[in-house]
């Protein structure tokens, strides 16, 4: 039978009671001696590279109960990023979604139970290889096999299990593999190993630029954007962002409100990060300041530009910078003239999804003088990119109520991860 994925407060739950009765049954009788712990260890899996948006391949997967005794049944899992996908799941196995959260980018699971006598110091493998396929999105990605002696439970964020309709699989011996030698187990009832999965695709990563408008002692809204144009998504190493992006404002003009996902480098420069470390296809981020001209300086000109990490999967390189064009003219005063400003659309960051923004599109009201969006073309917000007003994530140099706000979710993240171990 496929197991019941029963949830994780209540396996601590039965834990604790279990527990409970012990400490009362070792005050009643003699001491017995310990059950064998069981002990598993997967066999190498190689990283899969060079795959083609829309195949299909196969995950040749073993392992080795390292312990003294058999075991009645282990549970295999395989979660793969939002790059990959399952083809035919077994009807001994169930299948669930877990959405993004925080740190951690959505993946879909698979478990299979096997009800079968798993013998000490013999090689196993299921009777046919899982296979998976390669999305039109896929570039970066995860696959994280694990298998265990125990149950566990789906983890926070989970969809509702399904099971599969594909023939029953089974585990077969392999005598013709070496198995994994006794007590090289490193966990206590399972293993588990991540492999890397890179696919022949690229993404394109630009920028948007702005022209602004406005006299000495105006306060005009700069808006600038960055844009995941696909068609595959990017998955870096978790804990650092997507990207970088690097402005430079006009001569003439000072910030009097930073976007809260950018820090200043100093000299009228400004970087700025994103949320998390993926960024989906059709996805991106807005960066909104306030400049006051200073002075009008003839010629005046910013600019945006990808910095950061390598990205070898971008092969248009055009679009990856973009100017910030100010025509100021003198007098004026610091109150401004209260004209109105085109910010190049009023899309919003949210969380997994997108919503895009005109190059046409009309925006809020300044202080005094006038933005207009650049021409680098459309530009989408949405997977919990920077958004001032709008968005989950948390800024780079965020207030101290950020740090606790991450703080609760680095929490449940760790939750999350811990599910995703057994």
């Amino acid at each position: 039978m496929p197991p019941t994925l029963s949830g994780s407060r209540a396996t601590r739950r039965t834990a604790g009671a279990v527990g409970a009765v012990a400490l009362i049954a070792l005050g009643a009788a003699p001491a017995a001696a310990a059950d064998p712990e069981p002990a598993l260890v997967l066999g190498k899996i190689a990283p899969l590279d060079g795959l083609r948006p829309g195949s299909r391949f196969t995950v040749p997967t073993s392992f080795t109960n390292t312990g003294t005794a058999a075991l009645g049944k282990v549970w295999m899992s395989y979660s793969v990023t939002r790059g990959l996908g399952h083809t035919e799941v077994p009807s001994n196995c169930l299948r669930y979604e877990i959405t993004d959260f925080d740190e951690e980018p959505s993946h879909s699971v698979v478990v299979c139970q096997f009800d079968q006598t798993v013998k000490p110091g013999v090689v196993y493998a299921p009777e046919r290889p899982l296979t998976l396929k390669a999305l039109d999105h896929a570039l970066y990605d995860e696959l994280r096999v694990t298998v265990t002696s125990t149950e566990t439970g789906q983890g926070d964020g989970a969809s509702e299990p399904v099971r599969g309709t594909g023939p029953a699989l089974k585990l077969v011996e392999r005598p013709d593999e070496t198995p994994a030698a006794p007590g090289s187990a490193q966990h206590a009832g399972w293993d588990g190993a991540t492999v890397k999965v890179t696919a022949k695709n690229t993404a394109d990563f630009q920028v948007s630029g702005a022209r602004l408008k406005g006299r000495a002692g105006d306060t005009v809204p700069l808006v600038v954007r960055f844009t995941n144009a696909g068609p595959g998504w990017v998955l870096r190493e978790i804990g650092a962002g997507a990207t970088r992006i690097r402005i430079k404002m006009p001569a003439g003009t000072s910030v009097t409100k930073t976007d809260g996902f950018c820090e200043s480098l100093g000299s009228g420069t400004y970087e700025c990060g994103t949320a998390q470390a993926w960024i989906n296809e059709g996805e991106g981020g807005t960066y909104r300041f306030s400049l006051r001209i200073d002075k009008a300086v003839p010629g005046a000109r910013g600019s945006v530009a990808l910095a950061g990490q390598p990205r070898p999967f971008d092969i248009h390189k055009a679009n990856d910078t973009a100017d910030i064009v100010l025509d100021a003219t003198g007098g004026g005063s610091t109150t401004g003239g209260g004209s109105t400003s085109s910010t190049g659309g009023s899309g919003t960051g949210t969380s997994g999804g997108s919503a895009s923004g005109s190059a046409s599109g009309s925006g809020s009201s300044g202080t005094g003088g006038t933005a207009t969006a650049g021409t680098a073309g459309t530009a989408a917000t949405g997977g919990g990119m920077a958004d001032t007003g709008a968005g989950p994530a948390l800024p780079l140099a965020g207030a101290a109520a950020g740090a606790v706000v991450l703080g609760a979710g680095t929490v449940l993240a760790v939750r999350r991860r811990a599910a995703r171990q057994r």
